[in-house]
């Protein structure tokens, strides 16, 4: 068979690109394994650490006693770890891993870098609720379900949130513009309210309201880890699988995208919805955990790029590791008093703020 002129040049050229492209993958899945170990380090850490004095041998056969029924089970250790610590840290790996993703579909679709899952008004809809529940359980005395109805409450009204943030931004385009404003006056109006509930409530009523906007992980049950996981695993393959979406939004925008046959309108709705669920379900047991979502998703980026293929997986173990890092440092430095996991990662997420207010979009994006 007779070789065209050029054809071996054209061969070579592909078998550049195809080089060049594995080792673009590899450097970036390379980052995503490194992350995965420190994540695994810092959450053996997480549990060996502790008001409690147990040492690590201890911390590791207690959890071998629960597959391996000939170690020996101390039942002390036994509970502390599978009752108080583990349950505390799983909920912090999977809570900062689906904020984390939450927060970068959000900055996607919106082509916004400093929009994160609590733009949209969420997280005071969650307190809202969560503090018409308080009010409701303490005056009626209902403290044995009381948990569960602060649950509930604050998950239906994040819904509500994000139900009223795409019926106002429809009247303008459904762009995402009008989503971010919407976002931000719903925002106000609901803080608004909790504030006046919080003007009316008492003592015992305001403590119980002010420690839930603190957010925490202590208390987290596996019943309510395995509804949380349960939402990642059906909500996060789906972000996967607009990844190439995400990106022709970010580096054609909307109206390009749409000609490579991007349906830009059904991403954007179904990726917010997607993400205010994820947002709404994680905050609705831990409490208001804000900056996450924001600061996860652009220290990937700023290592891995932006590319959503990798960027993503990146950003879900970066949301962990910050969320895990934050509980043990706010377990850790004034012993035995806890400083709340919504403090600790704000004091991490504000100077990544003020970072990001001095860099040029364009060039973010870039």
């Amino acid at each position: 068979m007779e070789t065209k002129p050029g054809h071996k040049g054209h061969i070579g050229h592909v078998d550049q690109v195809r080089t060049r492209y594995t080792k673009f993958a590899r450097g970036k899945l390379t980052f995503i394994a490194v992350g995965f170990c420190i994540l695994f380090l810092l959450m053996i850490i997480s549990v060996y650490v502790g008001t409690a004095n147990i040492g690590l041998k201890e911390v590791i056969w207690a959890i071998a006693a629960r597959f391996i029924p000939s170690v020996p089970k101390n039942s002390l250790y036994y509970s502390v770890i599978w009752h108080l610590r583990l349950p505390r840290v799983i909920m912090g790996v999977f809570a900062g891993a689906g904020l984390a993703a939450s927060g970068t579909v959000m900055q996607a679709v919106t082509r916004n870098p400093l929009v994160s899952p609590f733009t949209l008004g969420i997280s005071s809809a969650a307190a809202l609720g969560a503090s018409v529940a308080i009010m409701f359980t303490m005056s009626h005395s209902l403290m044995v379900s009381g948990k569960f109805i602060i649950i509930i409450n604050a998950f239906i009204f994040s819904l509500l949130c994000t139900l009223l943030v795409f019926v106002l931004s429809r009247k303008r385009g459904n762009s995402a513009e009008a989503l971010i404003l919407a976002g931000i006056i719903l925002m106000y109006f609901f803080s608004a309210l909790t504030s006046l509930l919080q003007f009316f409530a008492s003592e015992q009523e305001l403590t119980a309201m002010v420690n839930w906007t603190f957010g925490s992980l202590s208390g987290s049950k596996w019943d309510e880890i395995l509804i949380v996981l349960c939402v990642l695993l059906i909500c996060i393959p789906i972000m996967m699988w607009f990844s190439w979406d995400l990106n022709a939004m970010i580096a054609a925008g909307d109206e390009e995208a749409a000609t490579l046959g991007v349906n830009t309108s059904i991403i954007r709705n179904t990726c917010l919805i997607i993400s205010s669920l994820i947002t709404a379900v994680i905050i609705s047991f831990t409490g208001i955990i804000g900056f996450v979502g924001l600061v996860a998703p652009h220290l990937a980026r700023l290592v891995i790029g932006g590319d959503h293929r990798f960027l993503l997986p990146a950003s879900c173990i970066s949301g962990a590791i910050i969320l895990i890092l934050a509980d043990t440092l706010g377990r850790t430095i004034v012993s035995p008093m806890i400083i709340p996991i919504g403090i600790v990662v704000s004091f991490i997420g504000v100077p990544m703020f003020i970072y990001l207010m001095m860099i040029n979009r364009e060039e973010y994006w870039g």
